[in-house]
């Protein structure tokens, strides 16, 4: 092989490994020759969870760029967010810290906000919000566990065996002593449900017997009737007492209308001052009820009429007069 050759092979492996190099560039860069290095927000959390420089930051879902840095910072933990120049993240934004997978890398996420509260500037603070931990959460979700197995042990323990001191033990023992009259039960339920389905009894004759069954049918259409009947009784008899209460008809009239009332009163006095006056002899009426002579002379003038019309009977009709004015006077 001739040195030229030689350099030929080399130049070729030269310009290879520099083609290869640039492949790899293009790729980690997404096409980019030079990187826009955007602008940095910083942002505070209780603890960022292993979250490093590098890591990405998403809007939406969306990557828009990444973590610079994490450092300490008065106390507390503070991120150093790297975001794209064409990317503008609202005032009301918060930013949180999302776990890709169980064993994905962490991420910085932030939500949309609203375009009426403005856009963040350069070297701004942007709000946070704190997110569960996973080992918190594994932590709580163990100390759950631990709380349901101490709770089937007590459980496992207060149910207890089949001839243990527990609650089946107690069943047990309970069903053991018991077991005759549990057999006198089961027997005599037995013998009562064999009397219904032969027929006997009255709850018996209601199962079998279809005459039986359409009787009390027929009772309990004649008790939903009468039902009926006394609901119409008691409307009708508000509706009465409606009447009443709004002074309409006779009765009404005589309880709320005032006039009525008065005038009744009025009736009531005369009736008591005639009565008064009957009672003391007043007028002809009183007179004759309290007067023996008006009484007596009444029954004078009664058997002088009946001696005069005994006369006409005996006389002719010429002397009639004359006889009936000789005996009344």
């Amino acid at each position: 092989m001739t040195n030229a050759q030689m350099s030929a092979r080399v130049g070729l492996f030269f310009l290879l490994g520099v083609a290869l190099i640039w492949v790899t560039f293009e790729a980690l860069s997404s096409g980019k020759v030079r990187r826009d290095r955007g602008y940095r927000l910083i942002a505070h959390f209780t603890n960022v969870k292993e979250l490093k420089g590098g890591d990405e930051v998403r809007m939406a879902g969306v990557k828009v760029g990444s973590v610079a840095e994490t450092r300490l910072a008065n106390r507390r933990a503070e991120v150093v967010l790297l975001i794209n120049s064409d990317v503008k993240v609202a005032r009301d934004a918060v930013a949180t810290i999302g776990m890709a997978g169980l064993l994905g890398a962490n991420y910085v996420s932030l939500d949309l906000g609203t375009e009426a509260s403005g856009v963040l500037q350069p070297e701004n603070q942007i709000l946070t919000a704190d997110t569960p931990d996973l080992n918190a959460v594994i932590s709580q979700l163990g100390e759950v566990s631990r709380k349901i197995d101490t709770a089937l042990s007590q459980f496992t323990g207060a149910m207890g065996s089949a001839g243990g001191s527990g609650l089946l033990g107690k069943i047990d023992r309970l069903v053991d002593e018991n077991s005759v009259r549990i057999g006198q039960i089961t027997t005599d339920l037995s013998a009562i449900s064999g009397k219904i389905n032969s027929g006997q009894g009255t709850l018996g004759r209601l199962v079998n017997d279809p005459a039986a069954y359409d009787s009390l049918l027929s009772a309990l259409g004649e008790i939903r009737g009468a039902a009926t009947e006394a609901k119409t009784f008691i409307a009708s008899s508000q509706s009465i007492v409606d009447q009443v209460k709004s002074g309409r008809g006779t009765l009404g009239s005589l309880v709320f209308d005032q006039q009525t009332g008065e005038d009744i009163r009025v009736v009531a006095r005369n009736l008591r001052e005639v009565s008064d006056r009957l009672s003391k002899g007043e007028g002809t009426l009183g007179r004759l009820l309290t007067d023996d002579t008006l009484y007596r002379d009444a029954q004078g003038v009664m058997r002088k009429v009946d001696r005069a019309v005994d006369g006409l009977t005996d006389q002719g009709p010429i002397t009639a007069v004359g006889v009936a004015a000789n005996a009344l006077f």
